[in-house]
């Protein structure tokens, strides 16, 4: 762990070092495409806005450990009892919201923004089955959706009770990875057992309720015969593959992935989604503001610049093919008609706002992940 905060200091003070002018901070977790959005994409357009500011960001790494990571820089500033911290904003995980919103590591500042009244989603206000209103902004949300082919599937199913009956009529033509070859498998197990628990609500709010193992394990014991009719895929990128050479007619697949993949030509653009009933998960990343940033003002504007229809538009959907974090009402007329087609044409906004869920809550998750190595794969 020292290690690990050595290095983030380390470049955090090499981005303060160049006299003159106003550093803001910005810490990201996820993968590389995180780090070079906001160096190479929101940071001329800022510094351009303010002049003597310069915008650095630093990668503390995917998942669940690079938001880890910031949470334990926060943390440690706290209990040092500095006066001002050296991240301005940082993007996060929905779980590490949570904890840092507790642990009161992070300013409420929602309301001081104008952008702020642009989020509808309850993800802005719930994280995990955490209350985190005020305290974060949506930077994009990714959603899990089903991809199938229309030559093959003619009326696709619009719920879980359909695709179950689909399956048995339409023998190894549905595959999806499991719980351990990527998250779109994982999401569709947490929306079956969802579906077929009849605690969609409480896997997603709350409270935590460890008498509930029998009914999400009746859940996954109507999986298991699921899955003697479907195709079991290598992985989130095994499944878009074996959907585009025609071995499967359908699977649940990531929009942003899916979109990118057929940009880049590895995907039939014949292919369509469909997002069923009664929903599958999706996440968010979260701007947020530390409780003592340095220059928290600057990361206000910096995030209303970030959240504004126009960036929306050209930068979270036009270049990473994400669903927007601010209602996609309020960046549809920024797009073009081919844009706005192009993500909002097989699953509309109210789909979206329907049937785009969240995870279930972490004991819940590691109830429903257990459960499906226990019951399903025996």
């Amino acid at each position: 762990m020292k290690t690990r905060m050595f290095i983030l200091a380390a470049a955090l003070a090499f981005a303060g070092a160049t006299a003159g002018q106003t550093t803001l901070n910005v810490v990201t977790a996820g993968d590389q495409n995180m780090v070079d959005y906001v160096n190479n994409y929101l940071a001329p357009k800022f510094e351009a806005m303010n002049p003597g500011v310069k915008v650095r960001a630093v990668g503390t790494g995917p998942g669940d450990g690079g938001s880890q990571k910031i949470y334990e820089k926060l943390s440690a500033q706290q209990k040092a009892g500095s006066n001002e911290w050296d991240v301005d904003v940082a993007v996060i995980h929905q779980l590490a919201s949570a904890t840092m919103v507790k642990e009161k590591l992070l300013m409420p500042y929602r309301n001081d923004v104008s952008v702020g009244k642009l989020v509808s989603r309850d993800t802005a206000k719930n994280a995990l089955g955490a209350d985190v209103d005020g305290y974060v902004m949506p930077m994009f949300h990714s959603q899990i959706v089903f991809a199938y082919n229309p030559d093959l599937v003619k009326a696709p199913p619009k719920s879980f009770v359909e695709l179950n009956d689909w399956v048995k009529k339409n023998p190894k033509q549905f595959g999806y990875n499991g719980v351990k070859g990527g998250m779109s498998g994982v999401g569709f197990v947490t929306g079956w057992v969802s579906a077929y628990s009849g605690m969609g609500d409480k896997l997603e709010k709350g409270p935590y309720d460890a008498s509930a193992a029998p009914a999400i394990d009746k859940a996954l014991s109507g999986l298991k015969e699921f899955n003697q009719y479907v195709v079991m895929t290598p992985g989130n990128a095994g499944t878009l593959d074996m959907l585009n050479r025609g071995e499967i007619a359908m699977g649940p697949v990531w929009v942003d992935m899916f979109y990118t993949w057929q940009a880049d030509g590895r995907m039939s653009p014949k292919i369509k989604l469909v997002l069923p009933s009664p929903g599958l998960p999706g996440q968010p990343m979260y701007y947020v503001i530390p409780a003592k940033a340095a220059h928290a003002q600057l990361a206000k504007k910096f995030i209303e610049l970030a959240e504004s229809p126009e960036v929306q538009a050209d930068g979270i959907i036009k270049q990473f093919n994400w669903y927007p974090g601010i209602d996609p009402q309020y960046v549809q007329p920024k797009l073009d008609q081919a844009a706005w087609n192009k993500l909002f044409t097989d699953i509309s906004p109210a789909d979206l706002s329907k049937y785009g869920r969240p995870f279930p809550l972490s004991p819940y998750f590691k109830d429903i992940v257990e459960g499906y190595e226990r019951v399903v794969l025996k």
